[in-house]
């Protein structure tokens, strides 16, 4: 797999605080890695360092296989496009604006023309052609930002967070025209979101950006279902985190002392070793108490619903086991349960939807 870009010991640092620090990171030809992490935890600053519109403290970036010194700024420019929040259009049409980055360039008429025309085609804002671009919506004007970046054809796209500041039908209409080009195209892109469901959307790879510090990096599923430590895990939506200690691992079958009971887990831990027990709400199956045991999953707790929060059309239940375990149900389900507080609920998940981290 050819690496496209190469992140060596990242500093940034700014009036002597560290703003980021990347141990490692490989973005490979083809790719979408998709970066998250909590407001401020250094994501857009990622994005700015390797777009070169920051310069880092230290460490070492090679675009392509040659080192950054050997390249100008100018020249990497040319090969890259960038896309942020809000659309920065030339008070011009919107094909002149589709237009200006291959001038840029120095592309010739020609293909200036057939690539202003494609892109003004693929984002379906051909009718805008002649608008100016004051005169556009937000989704409009993102359209036309984007078939801006596309339509030089970069080596490198970076995206930061460019669909969080339209209104939800406008964004999710563009979300998905989007994500067909990107897999049409299959250009490299870097692509910062405040948003997990549009990275696990996009992103064939994942990095979490925590307090300043790249955490993990990984398939989706990866991030999603194995978090690396306490924080990836609370941040990725790990609602339910118990300390615990394994006691047996049979072939892979891990037993773990808790203070609700033991636990069954898939793994490779020895026994007395310190873990912490992720649970994510939704691998939770909920069903009235009635002293049996409610489906055939390996672990089985026993707790009083506290608290009923509405969550669009599902509905999050924290019921009290004798600690906090959040579930998540179907809005359908509840209602049919005649879910309360104070009802006495059963709760089980498999072995398998519980990941154990070391402590």
């Amino acid at each position: 797999m050819k690496t496209i870009l190469s992140v060596r010991d990242l500093h940034m640092r700014r009036d002597q605080r560290e703003l980021l620090f990347v141990d490692q990171l490989d973005i490979y030809e083809g790719e979408i890695l998709t970066v998250i992490g909590p407001n401020g935890a250094g994501k857009s600053t990622l994005l700015l360092a390797l777009a070169r519109l920051m310069a880092p403290s230290q460490g070492q970036i090679e675009f392509m296989g040659q080192p950054w010194g050997q390249i100008s700024p100018l020249d990497y420019r040319r090969r890259i496009a960038l896309v942020l929040q809000e659309p920065l259009l030339l008070k011009t049409t919107v094909a002149e604006n589709i237009a200006s980055g291959l001038r840029f360039r120095g592309a010739n008429r020609n293909l200036i023309r057939q690539r202003t025309d494609e892109w003004l085609e693929r984002l379906g804002i051909a009718h805008l052609r002649n608008r100016q671009a004051h005169r556009l919506s937000g989704g409009e004007a993102q359209r036309v930002s984007l078939a801006r970046a596309l339509a030089i054809q970069p080596d490198l796209l970076f995206l930061d967070e460019p669909f969080s500041a339209l209104d939800a039908p406008t964004r999710s209409r563009l979300i998905m025209d989007f994500k067909t080009l990107l897999d049409e195209t299959r250009i490299t892109t870097l692509f910062v979101t405040h948003d997990q469901d549009e990275a696990k959307l996009f992103g064939s790879r994942v990095a979490v950006i925590i307090s300043g510090v790249l955490k993990q990096v990984g398939l989706p599923e990866e991030i999603f279902s194995a978090p690396l430590d306490e924080e990836v895990a609370n941040f990725v939506g790990v609602e339910t985190i118990l300390p615990g200690r394994v006691i047996e691992n049979q072939q892979g079958r891990v037993i773990c002392e808790t203070a609700v009971g033991n636990v069954e887990a898939v793994g490779d831990l020895a026994p007395r070793q310190s873990v912490r027990i992720c649970l994510r709400p939704e691998d939770i199956t909920l069903t009235i108490e009635n002293g049996r045991k409610p489906t055939s999953a390996r672990n089985h707790l026993h707790g009083v619903i506290r608290q009923i929060i509405p969550y669009g059309p599902l509905t999050r239940i924290l019921v009290d086991c004798g600690v906090p375990v959040m579930v998540l149900v179907t809005r359908a389900s509840a209602e049919e349960m005649n879910l309360i507080p104070g009802l006495e609920v059963a709760l089980a998940f498999k072995a398998s939807a519980v990941h154990l981290i070391r402590h």
